[in-house]
């Protein structure tokens, strides 16, 4: 399962946030995670719940956005929307399509005190 050292990160990165501007808590964490991240969220929140314990980020929520996937057909030169990896192109229906977002986690927000 690596969305337990996925929430590790994410926790690792607030706290670096948290001690460079002097926060004292964080209380909600935005995070965009593709849809092609291979990241399954219930398993990162409940991961998060665990390492976040005895941290600033205890308590904190996830609200979590799930970007759509992009990629690039070499076939027909388009730009398409992916709903997986190896799908075919939905414009011209061939497989060489290059992932070109929807495949990262990013920490977008915090809100803090």
């Amino acid at each position: 399962m690596h969305e337990l050292s996925l929430a590790q990160g994410i926790v690792d990165i607030v706290a670096e946030a948290a001690r460079a501007q002097s926060f004292s808590r964080i209380r909600r964490i935005r995070l965009a995670i593709g849809a092609l991240a291979q990241v399954e969220p219930d398993a990162l929140s409940f991961g998060f719940d665990a390492v976040s314990r005895g941290t600033m980020a205890e308590g904190a929520t996830l609200d979590i956005e799930r970007p759509s996937g992009a990629g690039y057909c070499l076939g027909c030169s388009g730009q398409v929307e992916l709903i997986q990896r190896g799908d075919p192109c939905p414009a011209c229906g061939g497989f060489d399509v290059m992932v070109t977002g929807g495949d990262d986690l990013r920490v977008t927000e915090l809100e803090v005190d």
